[in-house]
Order: C-alpha cells, then sequence, then structure tokens
C-alpha cells in the first residue's frame, strides 16, 4: 500500500503472481492483507489450482454439488480418510473381509483364524464379541454383511466336510445375544451368500453335470430354522442355471432398484473412444446379440435338429472335437431347449436384481450375471425344495450379461444400488480361451470398472492404481467399498487405495504390511474407513477434518492452510 492506503500492484498482476504459487503458499499470502486476502479466495484462480494439483482433465466439469472450486479443492484434500487413528490386532492371522452395520454403530471382521469379530464403532473402536466356527468345522470365515435392520449378522466360511471335502456355509448370528440361530450350506465357498430380506438369505449349490458342464442352484433360506409348521418353508429354490466350461456361479449379490436416486456419474462412457467390456443385454432384440451366450428363448426343435447335426459330424469324422469341446457344444444345444426365458414385469420398485460372477469360456469368472428378483419370488412361502417343477425342469435364462474379457476380484455397489464397480485383471487384447481349464495370463494391473444398473452399461474410464500378482489358477478376491462421494479397494501391493468417483482419480495410498484384502467405508461417515489386511490387522483410517474436530481440546483449530503446508503428499 502507499500512503493513501491505494495497493501498490494492481488485482490482476497479484493474481498473475498467486497463479505461480502452490496451494499452500496461496492460503499464506492471503493473510499478508485484505487485497491478497481477497485474491487468494478467487475462483478462477482456484479452479486453476485443482486441475493442476489433482492433475483433472481440463473438460472435465466441477462436481454438480460443488459450491466453489476452493470448496471442491478443500473437499478433495481434506475429508479424505487418509490418517490412521487406530490399529486394532486382536485377530491371529490374515483378516479377509470387513462390513459395517447400516447404523455405522457396529462393524464386523472375519479372518483366516476362524473367527467372526464384532466390534463397537465409537471414537475409540472397541471389540464387542467373538464367535470362533472351529467347533463347527470350519476352516476360516471370509465374509459378512448385516440384515437391514441390524438385528442379524449373515457370516459364511469355508467347511470342511467328510474325506477333508470343503464347501461353504453360511451361518446367522443374533445380534442381541450373539447366539448361532441357523447354518446352511453353500457350494462353491465363494458363492458368500447375501441378504434379501431382514428374515431370509440367498446361499449356492452346484451339482455337477459333466466333466466341465454343471448346475448351480441358487436357494432363498430362513434365517430361523424353527419350522412353525408344516406349511412354512425352509429354504425355497429361486433359480436353476447351466454352467459351460468349467464356469459356476459365485459372489452373489442384491442390489435394490427403488434405491436408483442419484444423479448421473461424471464421465460418461459417451467420452471414450473404445468400450472396454461386452454388455449383451439378453432381455432385447438387438442385432448385437448374436454373440452372447446361448441361454436365450427355448426352441426345442431347432436344438434337436442342432444336436443331431452336430452328433451326425463326429460320427462321420467331418467334425473334429475334444471330449470337452464336444459336451461344451451338446450341452448348449440341450440347454436352447430347455431354458425359460426370463419373466418380464412391468416397471416395479420394489423389483431387485440379483449380481453375481459368471462365465462361458473358463472356469475363471470374466462375467457378470443378472437376473431380476420379481416381487413374488422374496418370500419363502410356495412350493418346498423346488416341488411343482417336474423332471423335464427349464434352466433360467438370465437377463443380463456384462462380459469384461478378464478375471473379476472385487464387486460393490454404490449407496444407492444404481452403480456396480467391478475390480477385474484383464486377458491380452485378442486372446482366445482354446482350454477352458487354461485361461489367459492376467494382467498385474487391476482395472476398477462401472457399470450403470439403469442402463446396464459401462460408464466410466477404468481406475487403475492398484496391483495384484497372484496368477489365474491361484487368483482371491480382493474387497471394494463404495462411498457417497469415493470408492475405495485394497490390492497385493501392500496399500488401500481412494479414489474419487466424479473426477476418477486416486486421492490416497493406505499403507499396510502386507495384501489388503478388504476395505470398508462407514455408512454414515464416508471419512472413516477400515482396511484389512493379511498382517492380521485393521486399520481405521479418518480425514484430516475430523482429525482436527478429535483434537478439538486445543485452544483454536490449525487453520486448513497451516495442516496443509504440514502435510504435502
Amino acid at each position: 500500500m502507499d500512503e493513501g492506503g491505494t495497493p501498490l500492484l494492481p488485482d490482476s498482476l497479484v493474481y498473475q503472481i498467486f497463479l505461480s504459487l502452490g496451494p499452500a503458499d496461496v492460503l499464506a499470502a492471503g493473510l499478508v492483507c485484505r487485497q491478497w486476502q481477497a485474491v487468494s479466495r478467487d475462483e478462477f484462480l482456484w479452479r486453476e489450482q485443482f486441475y493442476r494439483y489433482y492433475q483433472v482433465a481440463r473438460d472435465v466439469p466441477r462436481h454438480p454439488a460443488a459450491t466453489s472450486w476452493y470448496e471442491e479443492f478443500r473437499r478433495l484434500y481434506d475429508m479424505v480418510p487418509c490418517v490412521e487413528v487406530q490399529t486394532l490386532k486382536e485377530h491371529t492371522d490374515q483378516v479377509l473381509h470387513l462390513s459395517f452395520s447400516h447404523s455405522g454403530y457396529q462393524f464386523a471382521s472375519c479372518s483366516k483364524d476362524c473367527t467372526v469379530k464384532i466390534w463397537n464403532n465409537d471414537l475409540t473402536i472397541s471389540l464387542l464379541h467373538s464367535a470362533d466356527m472351529r467347533p463347527y468345522n470350519w476352516s476360516y470365515t471370509q465374509f459378512s454383511q448385516f440384515n437391514q435392520d441390524d438385528s442379524l449378522l449373515l457370516a459364511s466360511g469355508v467347511f470342511l466336510g467328510p474325506h477333508n471335502s470343503s464347501s461353504g456355509e453360511i451361518a446367522v448370528i443374533s445380534l442381541d445375544s450373539f447366539a448361532l440361530l441357523s447354518r446352511v450350506r453353500n457350494k462353491p465357498y465363494d458363492v458368500f451368500g447375501c441378504w434379501l430380506t431382514e428374515t431370509s438369505l440367498i446361499s449356492g449349490n452346484l451339482h455337477r453335470i459333466g466333466d466341465i458342464t454343471s448346475c448351480s442352484v441358487l436357494w432363498l433360506n430362513n434365517a430361523f430354522q424353527d419350522v412353525e409348521s408344516e406349511n412354512v418353508n425352509v429354504v425355497k429354490r429361486l433359480f436353476k442355471i447351466q454352467n459351460l466350461n468349467a464356469s459356476t456361479i459365485r459372489t452373489v449379490m442384491v442390489a435394490d432398484c427403488s434405491r436408483f436416486d442419484n444423479p448421473d456419474l461424471l464421465l460418461d462412457a459417451s467420452d471414450q473412444a473404445t468400450p472396454l467390456c461386452q454388455v449383451f443385454d439378453l432381455g432385447g432384440d438387438s442385432e448385437d446379440e448374436a454373440a452372447s451366450p446361448p441361454l436365450r428363448n427355448p426352441r426345442p426343435g431347432r436344438a434337436k435338429e442342432g444336436l443331431r447335426r452336430v452328433l451326425d459330424g463326429v460320427l462321420d469324422g467331418g467334425t473334429q472335437l475334444s471330449e470337452r469341446a464336444l459336451e461344451t457344444r451338446v450341452a448348449e444345444l440341450l440347454a436352447q431347449g430347455h431354458t425359460k426365458p426370463p419373466e418380464r414385469s412391468a416397471a416395479d420398485a420394489r423389483n431387485k436384481y440379483l449380481i453375481f460372477t459368471t462365465g462361458c469360456l473358463t472356469y475363471s469368472p470374466h462375467q457378470i450375471g443378472i437376473k431380476q428378483i420379481l416381487p413374488h419370488q422374496m418370500t419363502t412361502a410356495g412350493p418346498v425344495l423346488g416341488e411343482g417343477r417336474g423332471s423335464d425342469a427349464f434352466f433360467d435364462a438370465l437377463d443380463h450379461v456384462i462380459d469384461v474379457h478378464g478375471h473379476i476380484i472385487g464387486m460393490g455397489l454404490s449407496p444407492d444400488n444404481r452403480y456396480l464397480y467391478v475390480n477385474s485383471r484383464a486377458w491380452p487384447p485378442g486372446s482366445v480361451v482354446a482350454d477352458p481349464m487354461q485361461p489367459p495370463p492376467i494382467a498385474e494391473e487391476i482395472d476398477l470398472l462401472v457399470f450403470d444398473l439403469k442402463t446396464m452399461r459401462e460408464v466410466k474410464r477404468a481406475l487403475r492404481a492398484h496391483r495384484a500378482y497372484t496368477p489365474n489358477d491361484e487368483c482371491f478376491f480382493i474387497f471394494l467399498d463404495v462411498s457417497r462421494d469415493f470408492v475405495a479397494s485394497g490390492a497385493e501391493d501392500r496399500h488401500g487405495y481412494i479414489w474419487d468417483r466424479h473426477y476418477n482419480i486416486c486421492l490416497a495410498k493406505l499403507r499396510h504390511e502386507d495384501v489388503v484384502n478388504s476395505v470398508a467405508f462407514s455408512p454414515q461417515e464416508q471419512e472413516l474407513l477400515l482396511t484389512a489386511s493379511d498382517d492380521a490387522t485393521i486399520k481405521a483410517w479418518r480425514s484430516p477434518r475430523t482429525v482436527r474436530v478429535l483434537q478439538a481440546s486445543r485452544p483454536r483449530l490449525r487453520p486448513f492452510f497451516s495442516w496443509f503446508a504440514s502435510h504435502r503428499r
């Protein structure tokens, strides 16, 4: 200022100088005088800082809910759960999965130590209960899920049966008394299981038909296995689906259509030059369905004629097929005449989607199957154990199939259930599966794909930062989680990762001493994240803003720019 109080430098020149500074320096300079303070909050200045610091493409608009570029910058820096606040060491072996209650007051953890632990989520997390599943011949626990009113906990694990045969089992635990209410067999064990209603859950079973052909049956089970009368079901068959080429149904989950209330995400698929996946809509009539799996409208006459031609060709020596290829071809033709088309219903807010991993080329799960669950199917009332269907019962056709051309190792739903996030390790471009027992090699990079369940289309460029190293035949599930603004995932590179859902940028790496298997956001405060690792620990991470609030015993809070300056990434 001169003696008359007039600035010696015009605002435009101060603005140009501030453009060459970093965010922390801009905020510090804003404390010098009123003129600099006003320039330091300029919207165009913070727009430039945002794109430059976070390396977001310039054509990506600001989040629709953001009030200013400064506040948006602060949100991504100050409200991401990246500060470690507590390490839980009560497990004695690898921790495989985490799940929060819907209220956020409790969470559960599963581990190779064969326990399911339930925790109180307070300012300081504490252990509430530990259930040891070894007395029930379990090898380890691997997954858990709270029902909608947080009164019951579903826990699944690997069960050791006779002659060391391993399959899965699902247990239901009361959260009032911690009593074990029921146990349900689950095969294969990585179906995991899930809740359909507050008192009914979905499990799986697998029936071998041939060497590489099988049938998956999905069951609706009552969480309380006490039969009140002979007319009340314990289990009810939901769907029966044919599997080809050693594939099986795994990782079932339920998406609730009535919760589709969020606006469209940014970075729509229309921005991509080349689609990263194939999406087959089995319920439509478009021409691009020619490459889709054969489980569509049954045509018994054509199926029998096709089967006769194949067998004639093999007997005449004109068709050269291996035993497995012949089995697959025969199974495909038979299924064309024994597959019931999807049921059609008017749009109903009560409808739900059953989502699972599957395949048609190899045992590695490379497709996402989607099957609509109609309202009349959401009750255990009706025929017991699938009664009412004759011996020539049809297979059920899928409504939609999404092929990601890679090994799927994780799936998670957004809080509104509209978007499905998928961890996938891609196959090489143009690779062909010649032998179902020898799938293509998979990439070390994990692609995090996003699909809109409203349109059944991919809507985001793949997120990539995390890695996995195990080969196809040893590949395991890496659980991810999605909050309102963020998506997080574990990885085999000893880190958890957090991305912004709207800008598609990686915001934080969370370090462990071994593989990070699972992550979980608190459903009530996305500024709290839990990570679980093979290092036998669970870590709790909070945002810098929350940490300052919890340390509010100090005379005054440190301003944002001061924290920023001392914690530069």
